[in-house]
């Protein structure tokens, strides 16, 4: 731990971003989720960190870890910003489909093949 009065020059302690939450209020968010700014919300009101990553979200689709990168935030204190913004409107999050979604190419290309020989 470093002694008082002697951090490191830019160093924020991981509550100060989050206004002292220390869990996101969505459990479904994780690092592939893709984020979404809704650019008719207005950003006033809404704290620094907040609003430093809307702005950031807003030129188009970014996924969770992009922005926690490039803001230089810890996955947890953003999913917990992220999470506060999905509920005031200003994010849309969008998950990934699972694997046991997505669909079988090899059954696919069976079901088009069959297709083409009934032409």
């Amino acid at each position: 731990m470093t002694p008082r009065g002697r951090r490191r020059a830019g160093m924020v302690r991981p509550y100060t971003p989050t206004g002292g939450r220390a869990a996101p209020t969505r459990r479904t968010l994780d690092l592939a989720t893709l984020l979404i700014a809704d650019p008719e919300k207005p950003l006033r009101g809404l704290d620094s960190h907040s609003h430093r990553l809307m702005q950031h979200c807003l030129p188009g689709v970014l996924s969770l870890a992009e922005v926690s990168t490039d803001l230089q935030l810890p996955a947890a204190v953003t999913k917990v910003l992220v999470s506060s913004l999905v509920d005031s409107g200003h994010l849309i999050s969008r998950n990934p489909v699972p694997a046991a979604q997505q669909h079988d190419m090899h059954l696919l290309e069976r079901i088009l093949d069959a297709l083409h020989k009934k032409l």
